[in-house]
């Protein structure tokens, strides 16, 4: 980034589209959230978004989407937004638009989380030059790594959030068997995402022969709610539970030894419920292996808007 330049940053997913300005000097500042349905592109989203922050004229931007770009023509995953990258430049009279997958961000972000930016779950210590993973529960379900080379850390975004989900008791395969019949893969983001604790609860309920009531992901989480629903309560176990498996098999694909981050809109809000769930203990269950993932440490990602914070050191390269 120029030494004077001005720069935008955004953190864009099925829900909201975070925004925040760059400092010449690196400092974010303006941070908003705006809801995506609530713009009919994402230029409009931005236009708004520099309307509110005084009619702000960024020169570069980096754009964390909850998609994997892969050419000009970007659509999100969970969210109608498609677009053009350099037509949206010129739209924005930047002189330059990188656009990354979102997970991509959140793993840049990971180095320069400071100790009181994250909170660590069970037992482990990261071993310095092995492998990162990072998985993140929203809207969606991220999944990334950071690996580390003789240049750094490099960031290495995917789709892991679409792996098939396994069950791993017999309740979870009962719950998995009633989702294949509505859906023609279920992957690991059909329960492990917003809509995917909706789908848990409604599944647990149908199992439990209760009518479901019109919760939302935030509701079955509530634990007021869940002391008086027991699907409820159980689909914020089983949901902490089946995370725990998708984290372990990250970290065996991985060698994650450097540790697994959890980012994303859900876990952090679950506070201390989510360190007494199963997570840490299914992460372990892993037969033979169990040693070897008793000693890699799990974090929870509590900083605010991690992924503009990546985006910010994105801007740094070339």
């Amino acid at each position: 980034m120029s030494a004077a330049e001005l720069a935008l940053v955004g953190d864009i997913g099925a829900t909201n589209a975070r925004f925040a300005l760059v400092e010449p000097d690196g400092t974010l500042t303006t941070t908003r959230i705006l809801l995506c349905d609530d713009y009919p592109t994402i230029a409009d989203a931005i236009a708004a978004y520099l309307a509110e922050a005084n009619g702000a004229k960024p020169a570069q931007a980096v754009l964390a989407i909850a998609a994997s770009p892969t050419g000009d023509e970007v659509t999100l995953t969970n969210h109608p937004w498609t677009f053009s990258i350099e037509e949206l430049r010129k739209t924005l009279g930047m002189r330059r638009l990188s656009v990354v997958n979102d997970f991509h961000a959140n793993a840049v972000a990971v180095p320069h989380l400071s100790e009181s930016e994250r909170i660590q779950v069970g037992p482990g210590a990261a071993v310095a030059d092995t492998p990162i993973g990072i998985i993140g529960p929203g809207t969606g379900l991220g999944v990334s790594a950071l690996i580390p080379t003789a240049a750094g850390l490099i960031p290495i975004p995917g789709e892991g959030g679409h792996v098939t989900m396994p069950p791993a008791d017999p309740r979870e395969s009962a719950v998995l068997d009633l989702m294949r019949g509505r859906f023609d893969h279920v992957s690991a983001e059909r329960v492990l995402s917003g809509p995917g604790l909706v789908n848990l609860y409604n599944a647990l309920c149908e199992l439990s022969h209760v009518p479901a009531g019109p919760l939302t992901a935030a509701q079955i989480t509530d634990t007021r709610i869940g002391a008086a629903d027991a699907c409820a309560r159980e689909a914020t176990t089983m949901f902490c539970a089946m995370l725990g498996t998708v984290a372990g098999n990250l970290a065996l694909t991985l060698g994650a030894r450097g540790g697994i981050y959890i980012a994303g809109g859900i876990v952090p809000k679950l506070g201390d419920a989510f360190a007494q769930s199963p997570f840490r203990t299914r992460f372990e269950a892993k037969g033979r292996f169990r040693d070897y993932l008793s000693q890699i440490p799990t974090f929870v990602v509590v900083r605010p808007f991690a992924a503009l914070l990546g985006a910010s050191k994105l801007l740094e390269k070339p």
